[in-house]
């Protein structure tokens, strides 16, 4: 441990009280009168400041997934360079692809791809849509319903929801787009399916018919409220925006209400990329891609093309669906160094609907590249894989000389407590409890815990006199981090 690393480290208690007192001053009168959070003994990601007293020498740090190459590409006649709008599922130990195809077929089509890993992927011969005189190809779907022409962003997911019976264990949205000289707006209307490849109508009329939807509304089960919720297109301030609305049975919906994004800018949003973290339910995740205007970019520093807008891809978080915290208005997607990500169209750096694990320790996220340069520039749309760690979105992260976060009162259930974290080989966290006042509770002093350093999805904390912290569960406490070069992803207590 470095000499400027230790006076960080190694603060008496009463320094450490007082140290404690500055940092949460400013919101400790107001914690006092707050009910404490219950977190139980739920995984918590520090997404935004929500659970966060205040933090002295720290932040919050905003993650892009490490790009591992491309997987896919839409390189098959009855594809072409539109295709779009992928979903990634994992349906036990397999994964699916969903996505927009189109080609030469006249109207559009919805493809799926199949993979063991999540890396390589096949296109299963299905026998279903015939495309230049063969079957011979993964189509799902493509259709007319009644006056509406063609299916348009087809949207899948697998229901979890109990009450749903096995031969509708896939269920899907999807804008049904009118024909000429016929019904004049767009509607959003439902398909099932027992397996995911052999899909029909749940029903003649549209589900839900608020909303612009030329876009990839995504819609699923949600485990936490027990609802069914949609993600949808809308538009806000003038501007392309996202809206949600909720249904007990999928059949149902209530009105559409826009998305609220607290007091930052709103942005053109051409997807919403929203999810609910499986590690942790009762979050939203959202993906969005961000369009920005040609006119707004007058050159880009690469050769002159004819483009409609350029993208990137921005996170945000939810805990009721409706409020957002936009706490980075940064991108977490870039385009990047490749000049054809830049221009064409402005449907590249996309994100698919959909995060899966493809590993112990590893997320993976996909996004589109290279969209509608074809055959323009003779190449294909495609598809890149980036990865995080598990719960890597958001940390609290603490520089080389030391920082600290302290959480606003928790009541717990378990027996130990578990962090997600990283740190540089100098580095290190130590963690102590306090009580709802902010006042070291004895035995979990800071100089009672023991230094953590290395790289650990779950890794259990300890002080002098053990791991145990049971005797604390179900009373309110504050845990405050002293990090060195480190970041903190999540906490778990455990039983």
């Amino acid at each position: 441990m470095s000499k400027r690393s230790q006076p960080v480290l190694g603060r008496r208690a009463g320094r450490s009280a007082l140290l404690a007192a500055l940092v949460t001053s400013a919101a400790m009168a107001a914690d006092v009168r707050e009910k404490p959070s219950q977190i139980g003994s739920r995984l918590t990601l520090f997404l935004d400041r929500e659970l966060i007293a205040g933090m002295k020498h720290a932040a919050l740090r905003l993650h892009s997934p490490i790009p591992r190459g491309v997987v896919f590409a839409f390189d098959q006649a009855w594809e072409g360079g539109q295709s779009a709008y992928v979903t990634v599922l994992k349906d036990g130990r397999r994964f699916r692809m969903y996505y927009r195809g189109g080609g030469d077929l006249g109207r559009e089509c919805t493809c799926m791809a199949e993979s063991d890993d999540g890396i390589h992927w096949v296109r299963p011969k299905l026998g279903l849509f015939e495309h230049a005189g063969s079957k011979d190809n993964n189509i799902v779907w493509t259709g007319r319903w009644k006056a509406y022409d063609e299916c348009h962003n087809f949207s899948p997911f697998i229901d979890s929801n109990p009450a749903a019976g096995p031969e509708e264990r896939y269920k899907a949205v999807t804008l049904a787009r009118p024909g000429e000289g016929e019904q004049k707006r767009n509607v959003l209307v439902a398909f099932v399916s027992a397996d995911g490849i052999h899909w029909r109508r749940l029903q003649d009329a549209p589900i839900i018919t608020d909303g612009a939807f030329d876009s990839h509304n995504t819609a699923f089960w949600d485990v936490a409220r027990r609802q069914y919720v949609c993600f949808l297109r809308a538009s806000q301030q003038g501007k392309k925006s996202i809206a949600r609305t909720t249904s007990p049975d999928f059949v149902h919906w209530g009105k559409s209400e826009l998305l609220s994004f607290g007091d930052t800018p709103i942005e053109h949003f051409y997807t919403n990329g929203i999810v609910t973290y499986f590690r942790a339910p009762e979050v939203y995740l959202g993906f969005p891609m961000r369009f920005i205007h040609p006119r707004d970019r007058d050159t880009i520093g690469f050769k002159p093309r004819k483009t409609d807008g350029f993208s990137d891809a921005v996170f945000m978080s939810s805990r009721d669906g409706r409020h957002w915290d936009r706490t980075f208005m940064e991108a977490m997607i870039r385009p990047g160094l490749d000049p054809k990500n830049w221009g064409g169209a402005h449907g590249n750096s996309t994100p698919s609907w959909g995060i899966v694990q493809t590993g112990d320790t590893e997320l993976s996220i996909y996004w589109a590249e290279h969209y509608d340069n074809y055959p323009a520039e003779e190449i294909m749309p495609r598809l890149q894989r980036g990865t995080f760690r598990l719960d890597g979105f958001i940390s609290v992260n603490a520089p080389y000389a030391g920082g600290e976060m302290v959480t606003r009162p928790l009541v717990f259930s378990g027996s130990s407590l578990a962090i997600n974290y990283s740190t540089s080989a100098p580095g290190s966290v130590k963690v102590e409890i306090q009580d709802a006042e902010g006042l070291p509770i004895p035995d979990f002093a800071l100089d009672d815990c023991l230094a953590i350093w290395g790289d650990e999805i779950e890794r259990t904390v300890a002080w002098k006199k053990g791991s145990d912290v049971s005797a604390l569960a179900g009373t309110p406490v504050r845990l405050r981090f002293v990090m060195v070069d480190a970041d903190l992803y999540s906490i778990r207590f455990r039983p």
